[in-house]
């Protein structure tokens, strides 16, 4: 079974059809089976509970494979009639319908698996020329399971409601806002990232989500063990969990209302994996897991608005209002309003250009920020009277 080739998932789902194996695992089970893996926490080094062999897949391969295998069990216990390479085109054709126009392009014709396989692919993948590595796998991979549980939704109903992305997003970004003020020392990294997160809670609907909220829009038993895993994930990036950040994780899982064990087996379970597979890791061999956060965001989006200037400046040309407004965050704050107004036009230029497609995607919001920065670039200087050349 080669995911990069075309047949990958009629011959993936023949293979665990013979086994049967997939069947046997409880819903924790196969939650902890992706942890120990890495998918939750987007580095995947494994199968999903060692279901077939690994061979030589690429962290790519597995990242698709183990995406493809965890809908699968969703499906499977779910108690939808809809078969289900159809129910998980359906569920993407309405996130699509939810302003995530990225795979429209892979939604129009016969529902197939050769179809599901370009959507997982581009979902996973993205755009190899353009993302770092490090990027890739870091942000995109780790919210892949919002997916997942996008999609149990989906399945309840077989329909997905655009509250349910937009707050469970909110939620973990208000949390993770929460778990990287929890460290004792800060560096200028962690300093910088908790800025971009402050800056794009604010583009969320003109409303901050705090700490409160958040957990009380948390319900659901795997939602719970994602957001204190993604937490623990946070409290990781410089390599050790202190005793604030560690008193942070038990008071969050108390507030989820998960038992101590599990947020002492969530705790542990970072350490042993990060700590055991740092060498096999691309993103361990920075110094600071944030650190290398911040710079591959910084150098993916100064790519991507450098490579699509020309189109970019022209639609910007084309909506006054976004040109006015940018070119005014240049000397001074916009209003919540205006920033909400710049992220509704900003996202719906980005979904007339394909490289740009990203920021559509759960996460995507994090980087807007960074793109405000980097766009000025691009305007005539008589808007910035600041401004110096490089």
């Amino acid at each position: 079974m080669n995911p990069s080739a075309q047949g990958w998932i009629k011959k993936l789902l023949k293979e665990i059809e013979k086994k049967d194996i997939i069947f046997n695992f409880s819903e924790e089970t196969f939650y902890n089976a992706l942890r120990n893996c890495g998918f939750i926490y987007g580095s995947n080094l494994d199968i999903v509970g060692s279901i077939i062999d690994k061979k030589d897949l690429t962290e790519e391969e597995l990242c698709k494979t183990n995406l493809l295998l965890t809908l699968f069990y969703t499906h499977n216990n779910s108690k939808s009639k809809i078969p289900f390479i159809d129910s998980v085109i359906n569920f993407y054709t309405d996130i699509n319908e939810l302003k995530m126009s990225f795979f429209q392009e892979l939604l129009g014709g016969k529902k197939s698996s050769e179809q599901l396989e370009k959507i997982i692919h581009k979902r996973v993948q993205i755009d190899a020329n353009v993302l770092t590595k490090n990027f890739n796998y870091f942000i995109i991979n780790a919210l892949l399971f919002i997916d997942v549980l996008a999609y149990q939704e989906f399945l309840k109903n077989n329909t997905i409601s655009i509250d349910y992305i937009r707050n469970l997003e909110a939620a973990i970004e208000a949390i993770s806002l929460n778990v990287l003020n929890s460290k004792t020392i800060k560096n200028q990294y962690d300093e910088s990232l908790i800025k971009l997160f402050e800056s794009s809670l604010r583009f969320k609907d003109n409303i901050h989500v705090n700490y409160k909220k958040a957990v009380e829009i948390i319900k659901t038993k795997q939602e719970k063990y994602y957001v204190l895993d993604l937490a623990c994930m946070a409290t990781w990036g410089d390599r050790t969990i202190d005793d604030n950040e560690q008193q942070f994780l038990f008071q969050l899982g108390t507030d989820l209302s998960l038992n101590i064990s599990r947020i002492s087996q969530s705790i542990d379970t970072v350490n042993h994996f990060y700590n055991t597979n740092k060498d096999n890791i691309a993103l361990l061999s920075s110094k600071n897991i944030v650190q290398s956060f911040y710079n591959n965001s910084s150098k993916m989006v100064n790519k991507l608005i450098t490579r699509n200037s020309k189109r970019l400046y022209q639609e910007l040309k084309d909506s006054k209002e976004l040109m006015v407004l940018l070119s005014q965050s240049t000397v001074r704050d916009l209003t919540n309003e205006e920033q909400k107004k710049v992220q509704e036009q900003l996202l719906d230029i980005f979904k007339s250009i394909p490289s740009l497609a990203i920021f559509m995607l759960p996460g995507g919001a994090l980087l807007l920020p960074l793109v405000v920065k980097f766009i000025p670039k691009l305007l005539p200087s008589a808007f910035d009277d600041n401004r110096i050349d490089d």
